[in-house]
């Protein structure tokens, strides 16, 4: 079919002009919102235009750009796994799913890491608690990885029978090495969930290594899409077993005469388009979706996350140029990291920044600093002159 709805990708080369955003701004919050690209800017505009005359848009053409955002995802996140993808409405929609669909027993335990995103936590929770199972957390400070106090709570706590992790933690990027994390998990008879919000778009997805039941993003932040269109990968098991949520016309395969007979619904669209959820097709979102997947195809997530390590390296030796070591993270993502302010210093450091817009979150005691691709490594000795001096 036609990609028109799909605007051209930038040039590497151009990549620092790509955001439609304002040239002053020094933008560390690609954490949050992310930064949208200029081009999808446009694109959204005209789709937003076309929305006003919506029957000029074909069924079969509408059909076939869900599925080729579908396909872009799988080519980018999911190995080409094109049929273990689901389009959801949110992170916290492919979460209750998993939820929804993981044996859980009375006495069982739901691993997870002490301040996980809500999302990944209050889903567990209320599956917890209607069967008589509990959440255990992980808790780690700086001293210790997160991959150690993982493995160790794992070890020591009897009949956990999902854990259910980021690859890198929210609040200042610490990453979880999943490749020692999931075989543990395997071992010990529990299913895996991977909520991949802060890591995919940068950080490889690799299925094949860990073998994960449900895989979760939501579809802004690093993936440079809408809110509102989110990824869900379930495994083989699930797309054949799996309940979804709601049921919708999208998911079932209706046949030619789209008919839903009173005796029993019609069968469900192959793979996981069973867990699709309903108005996930907006022209508007599918527009923003594929232009994001379309452009980091085009740069490639190994040189995605090259270019934002060296930006995060420059802010650690920067730090360490300016006596402030103690303020880094140890172990953060390329992409991530938090700015450990001493507590007494955190409100001038943090109205310094605002009144020189640069753009952060606060999570947790510390400054999160998550570059988009606008930021240049140069720009970090400023960044920590301004918070030394604050």
């Amino acid at each position: 079919m036609s990609v028109d709805f799909v605007p051209p990708p930038v040039d590497w080369e151009d990549r620092h002009s790509a955001f439609a955003l304002p040239q002053a701004v020094v933008d560390l919050d690609g954490a949050s919102k992310g930064a949208r690209l200029a081009r999808v800017q446009t694109a959204t505009h005209a789709a937003v235009d076309a929305g006003a005359t919506p029957w000029r848009l074909p069924h079969a053409a509408w059909m076939q750009r869900i599925e080729q955002t579908r396909r872009r995802a799988a080519a980018l996140l999911f190995g080409g796994d094109v049929d273990g993808v689901a389009m959801v409405p949110s992170a916290a929609y492919g979460l209750a799913t998993a939820a929804r669909n993981l044996p859980l027993r009375r006495g069982d335990a739901v691993l997870v890491l002490e301040g996980q995103f809500p999302s990944n936590l209050m889903a567990w929770q209320q599956r917890c608690a209607e069967v008589g199972a509990q959440v255990v957390a992980a808790a780690a400070s700086l001293d210790q990885p997160l991959t150690d106090a993982v493995l160790a709570l794992l070890a020591r706590t009897p009949r956990v029978a999902v854990v259910s992790l980021p690859h890198c933690y929210w609040h200042d990027g610490r990453l979880l090495d999943l490749d020692r994390i999931a075989p543990a998990v395997h071992a010990a008879g529990a299913a895996l969930v991977l909520d991949l919000s802060q890591s995919a778009g940068v950080l490889p997805v690799d299925l094949a290594r860990w073998q994960p039941d449900f895989v979760v993003s939501v579809g802004y932040k690093w993936l440079l899409g809408p809110m509102g269109l989110s990824w869900l990968w379930a495994s083989p098991r699930w797309r054949a077993e799996g309940v979804p949520i709601e049921h919708h016309w999208l998911a079932r395969d209706a046949g030619e005469a789209w008919t839903f007979p009173i005796a029993a619904p019609p069968p469900f669209m192959p793979g996981a388009r069973r867990f699709d959820a309903g108005g996930i097709g907006d022209p508007i979102r599918l527009t923003m979706s594929a232009g994001g997947l379309a452009q980091l195809q085009h740069w490639g997530l190994a040189r995605v996350a090259a270019a934002l390590g060296e930006v995060t390296t420059a802010l650690d030796t920067a730090l360490d140029a300016r006596g402030l070591s103690t303020w880094k993270t140890p172990g953060h993502a390329p992409h991530i990291s938090g700015l450990r302010v001493p507590a007494a210093r955190m409100e001038a450091v943090a109205a310094a920044f605002a009144a020189r817009q640069i753009i952060c979150s606060r999570r947790d005691g510390c400054l999160r600093l998550a570059p988009s691709l606008a930021v240049r490594p140069e720009q970090m000795q400023r960044v920590v002159e301004i918070a030394a001096s604050a």
